[in-house]
């Protein structure tokens, strides 16, 4: 049986991660208050920022953008889109 959280993002109960998704105070903080759902949904988010933007991920300026992006991502807040990226639409086809 797995346990459920009350979801940061989405404001409701659902499934919760595993395991903490990093190490230390914040990973944490994210297996308490992020679900499965928004976690994936964020990974991701964060890898089109990567590649697009053709960020380097062992520079200290890009893990401070990524860190801000995902807590906008997880507060609901503006985050950065991607240039000519359109969501996927679920119309039921």
């Amino acid at each position: 049986m797995s346990h459920t959280v009350f979801c940061r993002k989405y404001q409701k109960e659902l499934p919760a991660l595993d395991t903490p998704p990093m190490p230390g105070v914040k990973g944490q903080e994210l297996l308490e208050q992020v679900s499965k759902q928004a976690w994936q949904e964020w990974m991701e988010h964060q890898t089109r920022l990567i590649n697009e933007k053709r960020l380097k991920v062992f520079e200290p300026a890009t893990r401070k953008y990524l860190q801000e992006q995902m807590e906008k991502f997880f507060s609901n807040e503006e985050t950065d889109r991607i240039e000519g990226y359109i969501p996927p639409q679920n119309n039921g086809a």
